[in-house]
């Protein structure tokens, strides 16, 4: 990871900088759930073409499992990612009317509340007291301390629609590329399966780039990470389908 140069630090941290970066917006990011749906997607597909050629089944069946299950598991993973990020929100927001409740209720307690979590953070005396007022005269903000300081819920700026949107998108288009090569069936199976291997690893190795690009991770590692994970996926799929096919004397 390249360190930022000291010009560039000090820049960065003077005040006009430090108020525009502070009022701008967060977007919410999609490039991690991109990414988790460029990798299964890939290795769902990629599994399935092992494990038939594993099996000995031909070209034209591993096609069709192919993108069967390429359809199917995309819009699962896509609802699946869509309901669990719905499910935060939707938890977040019943501890926030709690927590409204409650300072309706018992405010005392809510104000004790605030100076114990301050307290805790090496706050006392009349400075402690100044914090507990300042947090207890905007609503909004004193419910949100409690959120984050009592229940650890940080702000949510994920978009579940977004978000399903493009893991659903990864996921097809990275799971297809395996595919491509079963369309050639002048090929031969063997041919077929040695230019899905070399597409499927192309597809790892570049999502491992991609990721160490927007997280600064080494490029490399990151992209050889995602390489073995993908690669030890198909193994155990081509495996599987070897042995089986062996024990229940298919072909």
């Amino acid at each position: 990871m390249k360190k930022t140069s000291l010009e560039t630090l000090y820049r960065e941290h003077q005040p006009d900088a430090i108020e525009k970066r502070l009022d701008s917006k967060h977007k919410p990011q999609i490039i991690s759930d991109a990414v988790l749906g460029g990798i299964d997607g890939c290795v769902t597909t990629f599994a399935i073409v092992a494990g038939a050629v594993g099996a000995g089944f031909s070209a034209p069946v591993a096609l069709i499992m192919g993108f069967a299950n390429l359809f199917a598991d995309g819009f699962s993973m896509a609802v699946s990612n869509y309901e669990a990020i719905k499910a935060q929100r939707e938890f977040r927001e019943k501890v926030r009317r709690m927590e409204e409740e409650h300072i309706d209720r018992v405010p005392d307690g809510e104000l004790e509340e605030i100076r114990q979590v301050f307290y805790r953070k090496g706050f006392s005396g009349e400075i402690l007291e100044a914090i507990v007022r300042t947090i207890s005269q905007d609503r909004q903000l004193w419910v949100e301390t409690m959120l984050i300081e009592e229940h650890g819920l940080q702000p949510i700026n994920l978009d579940p629609i977004r978000s399903a949107s493009a893991t659903f998108t990864a996921f097809l288009l990275a799971g297809a590329i395996p595919l491509l090569p079963l369309f050639f069936s002048t090929l031969g199976l063997a041919r077929q399966f040695l230019f899905s291997t070399i597409l499927a690893a192309t597809v790892f190795f570049s999502i491992g780039m991609l990721k160490s690009l927007v997280f600064a991770q080494p490029l490399l590692r990151s992209g050889l990470s995602t390489l073995l994970t993908g690669g030890t996926a198909a193994t155990l799929a081509y495996l599987t389908g070897y042995v089986l096919r062996h024990i229940f004397a298919i072909g």
